[in-house]
């Protein structure tokens, strides 16, 4: 099952936040023994959201999609996920009663009221409104939950609130998958031949072995190294082998430098 991330802000598209979950999912991910199949940025465009996720919500993917899901106008993702569904949003029981305790708590500090009929907390009971047939996803940080349907799993955009929730997804969801089929790679850097030398010989890898990735990665010079090719292939650790082999034998056919790659 491929992973799928959607992050979601105008913010960071114009670059007055920087974006700090691909990294962290990617390293969720990875100490699970899984990987990122695909990530995507979008603005607060609902349009561009409802047909991202009229895509994804056709497909098979696990996706994770992370800001949007507050109660302002800006916020979209809730609205956008109800129409690529054909759904209405509807408040969520549980998320009233969870945001309803919020409140009390926020009351008892000496912030705000906590009569839910006040217009300052009937605004806070949108962030319970989900698409019809959702569930909810805790948010141990401040009790108001995300939503999950079909695959998807929305949380907001808040670093602190976000990571917690994506790794209760992961390992109360998905605990099946953690390090189903364990995967590696293995790789090598190739002096004195271009990109276009080793294609055919990838392409030879891969045709060989379909379980298996072949890699190029090229090096202008950066940092004070030659101009190399980091060449090599990922897959099952125990798949790797015989196509890294074959890998190595043709790149020194071909005329190249071999230096063994130990990072």
């Amino acid at each position: 099952m491929p992973f799928g991330l959607i992050i979601v802000g105008d913010e960071i598209l114009s670059g007055k936040r920087q974006d700090k979950h691909f990294g962290k999912v990617v390293e969720l991910l990875a100490a699970r023994g899984l990987q990122l199949g695909w990530a995507q940025y979008l603005g607060d465009d609902r349009r561009r959201l409802v047909d991202a996720l009229s895509r994804t919500f056709a497909g098979d993917d696990i996706v994770f999609c992370c800001g949007g899901i507050g109660a302002t106008p800006d916020d979209h993702t809730r609205q956008a996920a109800g129409e690529a569904l054909g759904v209405e949003l509807a408040l969520h029981p549980q998320a009233a009663e969870l945001i309803a305790q919020r409140t009390a708590e926020m009351a008892r500090e000496g912030r705000g009221t906590a009569d839910m009929s006040h217009p300052e907390n009937r605004q806070r009971l949108r962030m319970g409104e989900f698409p019809a047939g959702a569930r909810i996803i805790p948010n141990a940080f401040n009790r108001i939950p995300g939503f999950a349907i079909r695959g998807h799993w929305f949380v907001p955009g808040f670093p602190v609130m976000a990571w917690p929730m994506i790794e209760w997804v992961l390992d109360t969801q998905y605990g099946d998958l953690h390090h189903s089929e364990a995967q590696s790679e293995r790789s090598m850097l190739v002096y004195e031949l271009p990109e276009s030398a080793v294609t055919p010989l990838m392409e030879e890898v891969e045709r060989r072995f379909p379980a298996v990735r072949a890699f190029s990665l090229p090096s202008m010079g950066e940092g004070g190294q030659r101009r190399h090719i980091e060449l090599g292939v990922k897959g099952a650790i125990d798949a790797l082998a015989d196509p890294y082999r074959l890998l190595r034998e043709g790149a020194l056919g071909l005329g190249g430098r071999i230096e063994e790659n130990e990072g």
